[in-house]
Order: structure tokens, then sequence, then C-alpha cells
């Protein structure tokens, strides 16, 4: 798995990038503790996905959704989900099923109903230097 150690700059470009190659009907899970930079990188993503409007971050909705030219974006943030039977309520299989792109902060919430087909991307901390993330995908 490659490894990178990034600045928040730094990370939004890679971010961007990913967004501007990643192909249609993928899913990216975006792990990491709270305050690793899930959000920025969903943002940065979406950016590179072609979202035009500001991406903000699902915590109390779960779901946002992101018109773009290539495809449409679902945005997720599985943080307050207690189970996973509660996804069905989100209307979790058309989502996954999506033709567009799938953004899922905190996939672990979703058990197995995460798809096999998903790529990883971990975000951490460097106790180093509190400026930086440490990205792993």
């Amino acid at each position: 798995m490659p490894v990178a150690d990034l600045t928040e700059a730094a990370l939004r470009d890679w971010g961007e990038a990913l967004g501007a190659a990643v192909a249609p009907g993928s899913i990216l899970a975006l792990e990491g503790e709270l305050g690793a930079g899930k959000t920025t990188l969903a943002q940065a993503i979406a950016r590179g996905w072609g979202v035009a409007t500001e991406v903000t971050s699902p915590t109390y909705a779960i779901v946002h959704a992101y018109a773009a030219p290539r495809g449409p974006l679902h945005h997720l943030d599985l943080y307050r989900l207690e189970r996973p039977e509660q996804l069905a309520q989100l209307g979790w299989d058309d989502v996954v099923r999506s033709p567009g792109l799938v953004l899922v902060e905190w996939p672990e919430r979703a058990g197995a109903a995460l798809p096999s087909s998903v790529q990883r991307i971990r975000l951490a901390h460097l106790a180093a230097d509190p400026t930086r993330r440490q990205v792993t995908w």
C-alpha cells in the first residue's frame, strides 16, 4: 500500500487529483479518527470530480448528494449510525450502485454492507507534526 505524509495543502492537491482520476462507479472509504482530515479530503476529491458547489460534512444529515458533469457524488458520514441495519433507511443499496462516485466516512459502521470493491484510504495524525497527515491507500 502506498503511504504519504502530506500537509493540508498537499492533501487537498492529492485529493483533487484523485477525484479527477477516479472511475465512475467507484466507492472510496475514508478512514481515520476524528479530525484526521476525512472531510477535507472528501471536499478535495469532490472538486476534482467536478462538483461546483460547496461540499459540507454530512455528519447530521448522514448523506449529501451533489451533481457533477461526470455523474452524481454521494458523500456519507456514518459516524452517527448505531448499527449497519440503519443503512436501509438511507437508501444504501441505491447509493452504492450509483453510476457516479461514493465517498464514505466512518465506513466501519457499515459492517458487511460495505461492498468488497471499496477502495480504502486511511488518514492518520502524525505525532511529530500535527500539521501533516499520513495517508495510506
